[in-house]
């Protein structure tokens, strides 16, 4: 009221509205003064009435001249009035006052009333409308059509015309009116036709058609179709004029609407339809002149309208229209009823009143019994309505939602109607009837609103909408049976801007009317759709969304008990919406969640079937991972391990960009967008292993059990996400029915879910089942439990074969011989399960069918049909021979897709073969009890299965997989044809090898396997250019694949390839002018390259600040390669310009993320370098962000760049540490920073950085130059400490002296050597740290170079630790130096100046530990052994330093957290022993600290302590876990029963160990251990090595610090049931083997082995262990996946313990026996020639040995290792993953096994893991060079016998071996000093076999000599010795020393005792000589015949 109240308060208008209002009262007046202004409201109301009672009466003056005057009054006032529209004033109707005087001024004689005044009054008319439209558009709208009507009934034209015009204005008015304006016109309308039909004058007549006309030139739906229905109307006229008038204005409104005649009309038709034909028999010209202006023939108009036309006609009983009709079409009456049946029923229902519907029903019956055949039955009205109840019933649902409540109460009667029709029961409810058809009810509506039968209006698909909420409402809770159909059309209903608040209210009504339960489901769906859209939902949706979230959060949230609410898990993140504020904090307060749950939760909701739901979970990943939780994953993805969390988002990223349809554009950005946050991570550092969900039918479906399960699986991992992802009704129609069909296969009945108490008994398995679901499956499939989905299945025409080249596309060829081989399956239940298949088969979606495909074709292979068998084949050999043939037809598409569907089955089809294999043996075990019919029959399928894939020609499967990139495929042909070749003896003539090793070379460079290409290239002696490039390349060796590039340009120089590839090599190596200025020179001669070349144009142009040529080269192409659009990024971000910066990132992102998607879900290795791009372009945006809001002040910004320093740095460290990705990154920050127009020493600093972190990249990958040319950019920009980079960069090119002088020279220049002055100036922590980093690289380097004063380096390390007090390197390395000192001292020398340094040792150590985990594994454990040996030297006990050394020890338990102490449990048990009583107190509480914070894992590897056999360990031990039970602090908890329990279990375990077995085979748990059978569901952890390996924190992370840090998984699984058989192995000691079910589930196995000290085992374990850790820091090592194979081991005692079962192992020996069996070769050398053969070598010298080994034996023995690989892993992918899991985990096996001097590696003593082709080594008994002193000494370092080379392809030793041997010998040299703390134990708690020994040599030496006074003391020495002879070796091996002398005269492996001629050997050299002595003839030869050297 503003504007009202400034108008008033206006003199001027004040005057003229008193001056207009009493000129209009004349002759009454108004009081002014008294009516007062301070109401406003109430003040006009007054002058309003006032005028209303004046204008009861007549005019006072009535002259003409007095009435035009009054009229423009009246105009001039409702103009000075507009401000009181009832747009202001809902109170006011102000034109509906000034209307009275205007019908005055009209009425009266022609005279006074003249032509002037009537059109001043039709002009002041339309001023009043116009300024006050809203009382025209009002509830109550004045009478103004009589008004108007005398205009048109005028007989001047000019005042029709006027009329006219008003009327235009009058009908456009009510049209946009949002209420009741269609109503309004609907009336005025009705009132026009009858004008137009009347007696009126044609001139009145002509008037109206013209003004009609005008009005629909422009005007809209509702009222076009009014205008329309009018004039088409009018072309039955008898007048021509008027006829033709109408036609006219017809053909006019269609040009100005810009439409065809029909498509003008085709909205209304079914209107005018009913108009034009109802009037057929009265009017026939009408639908003749109607179908000339439509340009249809009569006959095609009745046609196409009989189901617009025909309801009217059959209820108002036209029967001879309908005749007419009938005979026009050729149909008879019946037909034509059949036909349109439900609508015509639908209008005869909703007649009004009863005996209207009956007699139209009866008029109906009668009419189409007329002309039925006699013999017929007479048609009833029940069997009318039950032919069509369905769409009848969808019909009336959609009138329930008409705006007319009379209309929608007419459907309701109607449907009442139906009913009593369709059934005799009164009493039933009308919801009980609806909900019998509510299924199809719902389909049809589907359809209508998907426009399936024509495209429906926004209006009536809101009817459509409005219908389902009365629907819902009338049926009530038991709607949920179809709630999937429901949720999917308002899904997409919700999608459409127009139609979004009539669903919500139809949602909203859909969930209150549903149970609490049954709402549950649906929330995570409603909250993503409505949060998804809330930005585009006007104020009113926004409402009506509030009023579903509301509902979900409030309501239901009350009502659910509280153990339910995690449902509300399911709501998506409300925070970022303002206006859901209120109900985000109920949400936060009902679900605390830490960083982990939520990640978890989003990552689930990212995986989601449901597009929206996926859509907004992804946008909450990305606000979780850029602004809530970024340091969370920073510390995730940190380490030498990531957090499983990393691999779970970047697989579901990757499941997200691979999905298609609809919205999965959207879904693609917002992954790219994650990605690039989340960063290129590592893929060796992650698990990206995706679960394998796929089924292997291993009884052809013979078997119910495996049938329904196949059955189950479908359901799960197939049907339910297609059904639930798709959009399309009738799909999910096809896939409804389906689920239901299997469902009842499954025995899956309402009476699962139903809470009735009648319900019939559910059997176990059925249920176990059932709940086995997940739940977003049982929340889809429980509605289609009772579900009446029906298919119905045409006859298959007659097929040709193959199938394939007649298919245009991939799709529909898979689609149509998946559906013709569904007919194909064999007979019983595999028919039953895939005949339900027929039409979810046939769809845009091929996901069904390729997923069911490779099950069916097995299944008709495993049967007996030959005739299908063969058109398989054909069909394969088909889609092969296409992928090689040159004039194939098809398109790129249908090839590569083709191809991939039968790879993807021939795998199938193999790893059926390999299960089959595996599992026939065992059944053929038990065959002779349960006759052997079932395993010939397998056998016999099997031999099927496998003579196909046998039958396909290897060379066209290789060449065919090379082609379209199935690399692992094609290796695996070409290789079996390389060995087929070489078998051949002799080889054919002529035979080269050389192409088949070049296809070889190029596939493992496809494959990313640098390794196999190595060793493919030591098999070409002469190489090509291309080979060698393909190897520089593959290698980083950049500078070397130069040079080859451009040989190969000067002989091609215009191949544009090879300059692509030389263009490669210089932007590798980071030589951006020289890449420029080629690209330059290429373009002259060949500007038609400019597209292709232009990404390195553009990159080269931004990397040296070129901005104009950037401009003009993204300007002037229209390539979009990744370098082009980064370019665009960065001139966006140059310039500035928000929106332009935001279409850049978002176009990059879909073109740089675009290989990904193409990758598939595994595809990470592949699209790596993508992956980079989109963590470049994250930077990118950080960066600007970063710098373009830097903070005023100085300190702000230095603080800002700081914080972003150090984020990028951590994105840098996770990603994969190769010089190309480093470098690629490191180049675009320096790029991004450049882009600052303002020059900031901070951000010069972060340039400088960059630099320096480029050097340091590639110096350490070899790149000298690259490296150089860094440093001096680095230099340029002053970049701090950039001389240490200077400094190693120098020393790394073979000049430490002068690095050592260079490095010198600048600490002094900066102070930081030999500086007295006192430093005031304030450093940050940083510069701190680096300036300690300096101080120790000097200190280290002065050490090594042996030229300066220990006490002078030692100051050096000094002051490193002083300047960076907490650093955990400083101290650490001040400790290290000390300890070598130490250790470089005299024996003299140590005893009496050692301890000093002991102690400075001791105490740097423990500082470092205190602060880091760095080097936990190399201080720990030494200065634990410093301290415990000090303690045992009584000389150094009694120094007054031990005191503190045992204070600084006692004080670092605390300080240190317990997990680091864990580490070196086993060393700290081994020493409880210790005779010094203060370091056993101490040691005690450390024990006791382990063990109560860690007691699951402790408590195993104390278990040899409790239960030793010597007295002095057992006490103690027992001691220790007594003061843990009875401490106060222990009692609360469950700490002490958990003691009991697990020494309980050992004692049992122990008297399993000891038990007698007699000559038994088989012992009972039940029976004869009971006790140990009673211990289930425990909460012992089951010693497994995975679950008692520690889990170090992150070096880069501060959680180290946390004491409680947890270091084991917390799902390792505890004991849940121990089986009852155990069985008795055949070995000597007769291990006992036992097996127990874990709490997840799994079965895992163990020997209880007497008679055997596992010590040695378990150590070995340990020091494995830590290898396993050292591989996984090393890069190389990492990216190879390098590990050994470990397992549980647990030391009950000294003389038994249990070892873990390794599952899934075959020794080698039987698989070698096996193939020679099958090529008649026998076991063993069993003639007697070849028995004289190896006497011969036994007696003979090296040289005679080889030959004759390598003559007479080898030739009989040829190696047969291969096929096991073949055979093991027929899978193309998994043979290539199991062969490299196998060289390198022997290589890793054999470096290790060379070390610790393990012996008797017989073929029983090597397992091979038939799942993964892992080499598993057991029974370490042979440890340090015993097997040296067996009676026929070992002469091999480790079994490298011809077989196990064969296994390891055609590269042999070369490549994949090789180097994997050299990366584990470097680490193990690298990493002496924590494994060697490991051995540390075997010292101080000797093995039983050394103890015996030691024994013997005291006996000895009693005989010798006098017996010693101290016996037990020369004893322990002995022992101590003894220990220490035995481990030194393994020190000396990791040092490198050898001796290559004459095998005879060197101890095992060529490692001296100390001889003149050892010498230290590079690691590559010692690998050679090892893998010589290893395959040397004579050494095989001399070794033990048992030993089988010649397997």
């Amino acid at each position: 009221m503003n504007q009202t109240a400034d108008s008033i308060d206006s003199s001027h208008w004040r005057t003229t509205l008193q001056m207009l209002v009493s000129t209009l009262i004349v002759p009454d007046e108004l009081q002014w003064k008294s009516i007062g202004r301070k109401d406003t409201t109430s003040y006009m109301q007054r002058i309003l009435d006032k005028i209303m009672s004046r204008w009861a009466r007549g005019l006072h003056h009535s002259s003409s001249s007095a009435r035009a005057t009054l009229a423009e009054n009246v105009a001039s006032l409702a103009t000075h009035l507009k401000p009181f529209s009832r747009k202001q004033s809902s109170q006011l109707r102000v034109a509906a006052v000034l209307l009275l005087p205007l019908n005055r001024i009209v009425e009266g004689p022609l005279t006074e009333v003249d032509v002037h005044v009537r059109r001043q009054a039709l002009s002041a008319f339309r001023t009043v409308i116009r300024e006050h439209p809203a009382d025209i558009q009002s509830d109550e709208p004045p009478p103004v059509f009589d008004f108007l009507q005398r205009g048109f009934n005028d007989k001047e034209r000019s005042v029709r015309v006027d009329a006219g015009r008003a009327l235009s204005d009058l009908v456009h008015l009510h049209a946009r009116a949002s209420n009741r304006g269609c109503k309004s016109n609907e009336t005025i309308f009705i009132k026009i036709n009858g004008l137009l039909e009347s007696s009126a004058k044609d001139a009145v007549k002509e008037t109206l058609l013209i003004t009609i006309g005008s009005i629909g030139r422009d005007a809209h739906f509702e009222l076009l179709g009014l205008v329309v229905h009018c004039l088409i109307s009018q072309l039955g006229q008898d007048n021509y004029v008027l006829k033709g008038l109408a036609y006219t204005q017809l053909l006019e409104i269609a040009k100005a609407q810009m439409k065809s005649p029909y498509t003008l009309v085709s909205p209304y038709l079914s209107q005018v339809a009913t108009f034009v034909v109802s009037r057929k028999c009265t009017n026939p010209a009408l639908i003749l002149e109607t179908c000339r202006f439509l340009s249809v023939h009569p006959t095609d108009f009745i046609s196409v309208t009989l189901s617009k036309t025909l309801p009217f006609l059959f209820a108002n009983s036209e029967a001879k229209v309908i005749e007419e009709i009938s005979e026009d079409v050729g149909e008879t009456i019946s037909s034509l009823f059949m036909m349109h049946s439900h609508q015509i029923l639908a209008h005869v229902f909703q007649q009004q009143g009863p005996a209207q519907t009956t007699g139209s029903l009866t008029f109906i019956r009668n009419i189409i019994s007329r002309g039925a055949e006699p013999k017929r039955d007479t048609l009833s009205i029940k069997g009318m309505v039950q032919s069509c109840v369905v769409a009848l019933l969808a019909d009336l649902v959609v009138i329930l939602g008409h705006e007319n409540e009379e209309r929608a109460s007419l459907a309701v009667d109607a449907l009442r109607k139906v009913q009593r029709s369709m059934t005799s029961e009164t009493e039933l409810e009308l919801s009980a009837f609806l909900r019998t058809y509510m299924l199809g009810i719902v389909s049809n509506l589907n359809e209508l609103l998907q426009d399936v039968h024509g495209k429906k209006s926004f209006p009536a698909k809101k009817q459509i909408l409005r219908g389902l909420e009365v629907l819902i409402v009338q049926i009530g809770p038991p709607i949920n049976e179809v709630s999937p159909q429901i949720m999917a059309t308002l899904q997409t209903m919700f999608l459409v801007p127009e139609l979004a608040e009539v669903t919500l209210s139809t949602w909203y009504t859909f969930l209150s009317t549903l149970n609490i339960e049954d709402v549950i489901p649906h929330i995570g769906t409603t909250s993503a759709a409505i949060v998804s859209a809330w930005s585009i939902l006007s104020p009113s949706t926004q409402e009506s969304a509030k009023k579903c979230l509301r509902y979900v959060v409030f309501d239901v949230g009350s009502t659910v008990r509280n153990d339910s609410k995690a449902y509300l898990d399911e709501v998506v993140d409300l925070g970022h919406i303002p206006e859901l504020s209120e109900m985000h904090t109920q949400l936060q307060s009902v679900r605390i969640w830490d960083p982990r749950a939520q990640l978890q939760k989003i990552l689930d909701r990212c995986s989601s079937n449901n597009i929206t739901v996926a859509q907004v979970a992804l946008a909450e990943l990305q606000n979780f991972m850029k602004n809530k939780q970024a340091s969370f994953i920073q510390n995730l993805a940190a380490g030498d391990t990531f957090d499983p969390l990393i691999g779970s988002i970047q697989l579901t990223l990757l499941q997200v960009v691979t999905r298609d349809g609809e919205g999965s554009d959207t879904l693609r950005r917002l992954a790219f967008e994650c990605m690039g946050i989340l960063g290129a991570v590592d893929p060796d550092r992650c698990d990206l292993k995706s679960p394998d969900t796929k089924m292997i039918v291993r009884n052809n479906f013979e078997d119910d059990t495996e049938a329904k399960s196949f059955a189950l699986h479908v359901i799960q991992d197939v049907l339910v996400d297609a059904f639930r992802s798709t959009s399309d009704i009738k799909y999910q129609g096809h896939l409804a029915y389906t689920i239901q069909e299997l469902l009842k296969l499954c025995d899956f009945t309402t009476d699962l879910v139903s809470s009735d108490n009648s319900t019939k008994p559910v059997s176990a398995w059925v249920r176990n089942r059932w709940n086995g679901f997940p739940k977003h499956v049982l929340e889809t499939v429980t509605p289609l439990m009772g579900g009446k989905f029906k298919a119905s299945h045409k006859e298959f025409p007659p097929l040709p074969s193959p199938i394939y080249p007649h298919q245009k596309t991939y799709r529909e060829w898979v689609q149509l011989w998946t559906a013709h081989l569904i007919t194909k399956a064999s007979k019983g239940m595999a028919q039953q399960i895939f005949g339900v298949f027929r039409s979810a088969v046939r769809n845009k979606d091929v996901g069904v069918a390729h997923h069911i495909l490779p099950h069916l074709v097995l299944n008709i292979l495993a049967s007996e049909n030959d005739e299908d068998t063969n058109g398989i084949i054909q069909e394969l050999t088909a889609v092969l021979e296409d992928q090689v043939a040159s004039d194939s037809p098809s398109t790129p598409d249908k090839k590569f897709l083709s191809a991939q569907a039968v790879f993807t089955l021939l795998d199938h089809l193999s790893a059926y073969v390999r299960v089959q294999r595996q599992d026939l043996p065992k059944k053929a075990e038990g065959r002779r009890s349960r006759g052997n019919s079932e395993f010939v029959i397998r056998q016999q399928q099997l031999i099927r299965v496998d003579s196909v894939l046998s039958s396909i020609d290897h060379e066209l499967m290789a060449k065919a997989a090379l082609q379209c990139r199935a690399h692992a495929r094609s290796l695996m042909n070409f290789e079996k044809q390389i060995v087929s070749m070489r078998e051949r003896q002799p080889p054919p003539p002529g035979t080269d090898f050389t192409p088949y090793y070049e296809r070889l070379h190029e596939i493992y460079a496809q494959l990313d396997q640098p390794d196999g290409m190595e060793g493919i290239s030591t098999l070409i002696l002469s190489p090509s250019l291309e080979h060698q490039i393909r190897q520089h390349e593959s290698t980083g060796r950049w500078t070397a694949a130069q040079s080859c590039w451009e040989v190969r340009l000067q002989q091609q120089p215009d191949n544009l390839d090879f300059h692509l590839g030389l263009l490669r090599c210089l932007r590798n190596l980071g030589h951006y002018d020289t890449l420029r200025t080629h690209v330059q020179g290429v373009l002259v001669r060949n500007p038609g390259w400019q597209s292709v070349l232009a990404d390195f144009q553009v990159e080269s142009a931004w990397m040296i600040g070129a901005w104009d040529d950037v401009h003009n080269i993204t300007a002037n192409t229209e390539h979009e390669g990744p370098s082009v659009v980064k370019a665009r990024v960065l001139l966006a971000m140059r310039s500035g310009e928000r929106i332009q910066i935001e279409d850049g990132l978002r176009m990059a992102r879909l073109v740089l993320g675009a290989p990904i998607a193409a990758s598939g879900p595994s595809g990470y290795h592949r699209a790596y370098d993508a992956v980079v791009d989109l963590h470049m372009i994250h930077e990118l945006e950080l960066i600007h962000e970063a710098v373009s809001n830097l903070p005023p002040s100085s300190q702000g910004r230095k603080s800002a760049i700081v914080t972003l320093s150090q984020i990028l740095s951590a994105r840098l460290d996770r990603t994969l540490p190769t010089f190309r990705v480093h470098e690629s990154l490191l180049s675009m920050r320096r790029t991004a920073f450049s882009l600052s127009t303002v020059s900031r020493p901070s951000i010069t600093s972060q340039i400088g950085q960059s630099w320096l972190a480029s050097a340091k990249i590639a110096r350490k990958a070899g790149q000298w130059q690259t490296a150089y040319s860094a440093m001096l950019q680095a230099q340029y920009t002053n970049a701090r400490f950039s001389f240490m980079e200077s400094g190693k960069l120098v020393r790394a090119r073979g000049e430490p002296l002068r690095a050592l002088q260079e490095l010198e020279n600048s600490m002094r220049i900066l102070g930081f050597v030999d500086n007295n002055t006192i430093d005031l100036t304030k450093e940050d922590d940083q510069s701190k740290r680096m300036k300690a980093k300096a101080q120790i690289l000097l200190a280290r380097w002065m050490n090594e170079s042996d030229r300066y004063e220990a006490s002078y380096v030692l100051k050096q390390f000094q002051n490193a630790a002083d300047s960076a007090p907490g650093w955990e390197s400083a101290f650490y390395h001040l400790g290290h130096f000390q300890d070598q000192c130490y250790r470089n001292l005299s024996t003299d020398d140590k005893s009496s100046r050692g301890i000093k340094m002991n102690f400075q040792t001791i105490k740097c150590f423990t500082e470092a530990a205190a602060y880091g985990n760095k080097f936990v594994y190399q201080t720990i454990p030494r200065l634990l052994t410093l301290w415990l040996d000090i303690g045992e030297r009584k000389v150094s006990a009694e120094n007054p330093l031990f005191d503190r050394i045992n204070s600084v020890v006692a004080s670092s338990i605390d300080s240190i957290p317990v997990y680091k102490w864990f580490t070196a449990f086993p060393q700290i048990v081994s020493r409880i022993g210790h005779l010094n009583r203060i370091v056993y107190s101490v040691l005690s509480k450390l024990i006791s600290l382990v063990i109560r914070e860690y007691p699951n894992q402790a408590l195993w590897f104390f278990a040899s302590v409790v239960n030793s056999t010597k007295p002095n360990r057992q006490q103690r031990g027992g001691a220790i876990l007594d003061q843990l039970k009875s401490n106060p602090a222990n009692t609360d908890s469950n700490f002490p029963e958990l003691i009991t329990s697990l020494h309980a279990m050992i004692d049992e375990l122990l008297r399993l160990c000891n038990y007698p077995i007699g000559d038994r085979k088989l012992l009972s748990m039940r029976r004869d251990f009971p006790k140990l059978l009673g211990m289930k569901e425990s909460n012992i952890l089951i010693p497994l090595q995975s679950s008692l390996t520690v889990n170090l924190p992150p070096v880069s992370s501060m959680s180290h610090r946390d004491k409680r840090h947890n270091l084991f998984d917390p799902m390792s699984p505890t004991f849940a049931v121990f089986y009852d058989e155990i069985e008795i192995m055949h070995s000597l000691a007769k291990p006992r083997k036992f097996t127990v079910n874990g709490s997840d589930g799994i079965k895992y196995m163990f020997l209880a082995k007497p008679k055997d000290d596992l010590r040695k085992d378990a150590r070995l374990m340990d020091f494995n262990g830590i290898i396993n850790k050292l591989l996984k820091t090393n890069s190389e090592s990492r990216r190879r996946q390098l590990h050994i194979r470990t397992y549980g081991v647990v030391a009950l005692n000294e003389e038994c313990g249990v070892i873990q079962w390794v599952p899934n192992t075959i020794p080698v020996r039987p698989v070698l026996l096996k193939y020679y069996e099958t090529r008649n070769i026998p076991a063993w050398m069993q003639s007697k020639e070849l028995n004289d053969v190896t006497r011969r070598i036994k007696d003979g010298s090296d040289k005679d040995a080889a030959e004759l080994f390598v003559t007479k034996i080898l030739p009989e023995f040829p190696p047969v290792f291969h096929e096991w690989f073949v055979e093991t892993f027929p899978e193309p992918s998994v043979w290539l993953a199991s062969r490299l899991n196998y060289g390198r985990t022997m290589a890793v096996m054999s470096m290790v096994g060379f070390i610790l001097g393990l012996g008797d590696r017989h073929c029983e003593n090597i397992l091979l893991d038939n799942n993964n082709g892992d080499v598993v080594h057991v029974d370490f008994s042979c440890l340090f060079e015993k097997g040296r002193t067996l009676d026929t000494p070992e002469r091999v370092p480790f079994r490298l016998t011809q077989n196990l080379v064969d296994g390891l392809g055609v590269t042999g030793i070369e490549g994949v071996f090789r180097i994997a041997c050299e990366i584990t010998m470097q680490l193990l040299r690298d990493n002496k000093d924590p494994l060697m703390s490991v051995l540390d134990a075997f010292i101080h708690d000797p093995l039983v076999e050394w103890e015996d020994e030691t024994r013997k040599k005291q006996r000895e030496r009693r005989h010798a000599k006098d017996k010693d006074k101290d016996s037990a003391a020369i004893k322990a020495a002995d022992l101590r010795l003894w220990a220490k002879s035995a481990v030194r070796p393994i020190e000396r091996k990791l040092k490198g020393l050898y001796s290559p002398t004459n095998v005879k005269e060197r101890t095992y492996g060529g490692i001296t005792r100390g001889g003149e001629d050892e010498r230290e050997i590079s690691t590559s050299n010692l690998v050679q000589m090892l893998i010589q002595e290893a395959i040397d003839p004579a050494n095989l030869g001399k070794m033990y015949p048992g030993w089988a050297a010649w397997h």
